[in-house]
């Protein structure tokens, strides 16, 4: 096998190598990000910094999340096990009461040498592993609103913790009369780029948490100008797939708690669907420009050549597709979202690869990239062959899931080359199934599972055999 990428990478890399020899990863994280970027092909997007970053890397298509939501999302990636492995499967359940002695993917770097230091959202809100850190956690301290009237409403409701991103909700979209630095994305940025300076001497692992375009889409100004009301084109598929079952459909509770929303079942306007895009796009353009600054300071520092960058979001998000929105389902739109990995040397920089790949895949990748010799029981496969030959076999599915009923029901999600088949389980009873021809109905309008009986026992017995059943082969 012609590994050309290892070649070039791991030369240089091993875990006993002088540290001076060895490779940085800069590890960027993005909140609820879907594929909105240029580099996606969305033509909505603004995000010439990402683009330039995946020009340099490779474009993963088709990368998949665990589950869509923060917290489990981040939770599979970072400890490269699977939810039903690590129980966390809301927003408040620390891996470690599961798993009390799993090594995290910042902590096998920091156990072989690696200066690794977090900033921003890494882990979910407030949930840090002090273990997988040289250094404490930077947590994000600046407001998640620009306007001090927004935040004097906010802490006149008792809301302190407004002013450091809290839970309080105020409007849904701001556009913001501020410099970069006064939110969370800029402020993040500036202090990655200083510890980037600090350590720069010595091996790192710098994860670089940015919060945008997560709800409240709030940007400066300048970024909701690139993006005119006037221009924001609305979903194509605003409508509830033909025969989904109910229990597959949310009513976006979480965007309902903002101040300026319909509550109950009332639906968004087309106006307020329209805004609420633009916001989307000017948070993602905001986020864009502070990747733009952290790579800027890393060519700067003379790095780029010794630093692997992985840049993922995630989870997906909804824009009124299929009548929904935020995350919080096993569609398509909820489950696929952005990975780019750029690998110094790498033989096909700038090029897509429509592999199937998953989030738990990223934890032994960069293992192997880096020399680093990954835990044992890791739940993912490296996809390193496939950033070496991006037209090779891999994966015949990709496996997400997420709970309903306070976690009473599961629904377990699976995406083949053409199919996404899913199986909403109460205990061993599977209460409903959906089935969406990817390839004839991209936006998943029709359940099919009714009228395709021998596609659906066919993926069926192949959901049985469950991840280890669709490994890569050779």
């Amino acid at each position: 096998m012609k590994w050309i990428v290892c070649l070039v990478v791991m030369s240089v890399l091993s875990a006993k190598a002088p540290a001076a020899e060895r490779m940085n990863v800069l590890f960027i994280v993005v909140d609820d990000l879907r594929p909105a970027l240029g580099c996606y092909g969305d033509r909505q997007a603004i995000t010439p910094n990402v683009d330039a970053l995946a020009k340099r890397g490779m474009i993963f298509e088709r990368a998949y999340c665990q589950q869509a939501v923060c917290s489990p999302s981040r939770t599979s990636l970072l400890t490269g096990l699977r939810p039903d492995t690590t129980k966390v499967y809301d927003l408040e359940t620390h891996f470690r009461k599961a798993l009390p002695d799993v090594v995290t993917l910042p902590q096998v770097f920091k156990n072989n040498g690696w200066h690794a230091q977090g900033f921003g959202k890494v882990y979910h809100g407030g949930l840090n592993d002090e273990a997988s850190w040289s250094v404490p956690w930077t947590a994000n301290r600046a407001p998640q609103y620009g306007s001090k009237e927004i935040l004097a409403k906010l802490k006149g409701r008792g809301a302190d913790e407004a002013e450091q991103g809290g839970k309080t909700k105020g409007p849904a979209v701001e556009i913001a009369d501020v410099e970069d630095g006064a939110l969370p994305d800029g402020w993040v940025a500036d202090r990655a780029i200083a510890a980037m300076r600090e350590v720069k001497d010595k091996p790192f692992f710098l994860a670089v948490g940015l919060i945008k375009p997560h709800l409240p889409f709030v940007a400066p100004r300048k970024y909701f100008d690139l993006h005119p009301l006037e221009k924001i084109e609305l979903s194509r598929n605003p409508y509830r797939p033909k025969d989904a079952p109910a229990i597959a459909m949310t009513n976006f509770g979480e965007m309902r708690a903002y101040t300026d929303i319909p509550k109950g079942n009332e639906p968004i306007s087309e106006a307020q669907a329209r805004a609420l895009i633009r916001g989307y796009y000017a948070s993602t353009s905001y986020m864009d420009a502070q990747v733009g600054r952290v790579m800027a300071e890393l060519d700067a520092l003379g790095l780029r050549e010794k630093t692997i960058v992985i840049l993922w979001g995630d989870h997906g998000w909804h824009f009124g597709d299929q009548g929904l929105w935020c995350k919080h389902t096993n569609f398509e739109v909820a489950t696929h979202a952005p990975l780019i990995l750029s690998v110094p040397g790498m033989k096909h920089a700038g090029e897509k690869t429509s592999a199937l790949v998953e989030f738990v895949d990223v934890y032994p990748t960069l293992c192997e990239l880096t020399g680093v010799k990954a835990p044992e029981g890791l739940e993912g496969d490296s996809f390193l062959p496939v950033v070496e030959d991006p037209n090779r076999a891999w994966k015949s599915a990709a496996f997400s899931q997420y709970p309903r009923q306070g976690k009473k029901v599961m629904g377990y999600s699976m995406r083949t080359d053409r199919w996404r088949y899913t199986e909403w389980r109460e205990g061993e009873n599977v209460i409903a199934r959906e089935l969406y021809d990817e390839k004839e109905d991209a936006g998943e309008t029709v359940n099919v599972a009714e009228s395709k009986s021998d596609v659906v026992r066919e993926l069926r017995e192949k959901m049985r055999a469950g991840w280890r059943g669709s490994r890569p082969h050779g």
